[in-house]
């Protein structure tokens, strides 16, 4: 039963062929295409708004220089929230609860960033390894910590994102498996544990689009400093 349970977050495959490709470009499938109407149906209307609230959300913090990531940073967001939403569907595998996916998303816009920043502004960006009004003694070990906390900064962006999905995930196989072996013994007890399911899918729902967006926050917030 203990392997069971983690058997939904091995990446699926058909006569050997990996299947992660497909469930990844499944959500832009979901995207309506855009026309050239003034007036279009109520989802174009919709997306076109969700769009534009979720980029004025994510370029707020960002001066006039980091505009130019709008168009990244966004699709990006609405990538992460649709495919940790569409893993909640119930015979579906979510790509993000892979760690090496979410190390390959943080790991080259994180350096993107990095290498921005010390080739504008070299100065400031090395500036950062080391406080101000450091005493002598304590600059190299200060170097050290800071040079270690910028280098942990996309391994925290990706277990962050992969864990609290999985907890999620096996918080939520565990409760409907205790649901389903009680319904036949202890009726009011399967009862309640199916409301704590339901009341649990909900936080899961916002959990999911809360670490989408806590993900590319700190991706655009790590861009501010390097520009």
């Amino acid at each position: 039963m203990n392997l069971n349970f983690f058997d939904q977050f091995s990446s699926p495959s058909l006569l050997g062929i990996p299947l992660i490709l497909i469930a990844m470009t499944f959500p832009a499938l979901l995207l309506p295409t855009q026309n050239n109407r003034w007036i279009t149906d109520r989802l174009s209307t919709l997306q076109s708004w969700f769009i534009n609230l979720v980029t004025k959300q994510l370029m707020m913090p960002l001066n006039n220089k980091g505009h130019k990531w709008a168009l990244i940073l966004t699709s990006l967001m609405i990538f992460l929230l649709l495919t940790n939403l569409l893993g909640l569907l119930p015979y579906t595998f979510t790509p993000t609860t892979q760690l090496s996916m979410n190390l390959a998303l943080a790991v080259p816009l994180w350096l993107a960033t990095l290498l921005t920043g010390l080739r504008n502004q070299p100065s400031i960006s090395l500036g950062h390894l080391l406080p101000e009004g450091t005493p002598t003694p304590l600059i190299p070990a200060l170097i050290l910590i800071e040079t270690t906390s910028l280098l942990i900064r996309p391994l925290a962006l990706g277990v962050r994102l992969t864990a609290n999905l999985t907890a999620g995930h096996l918080l939520i196989q565990l409760i409907s498996t205790a649901t389903s072996s009680l319904i036949s013994t202890m009726p009011m007890i399967s009862l309640l544990t199916l409301l704590v399911l339901f009341l649990l899918t909900i936080l899961e729902v916002a959990v999911a689009m809360i670490q989408a967006y806590v993900f590319v926050l700190l991706l655009s917030l790590y861009l501010q400093e390097n520009i």
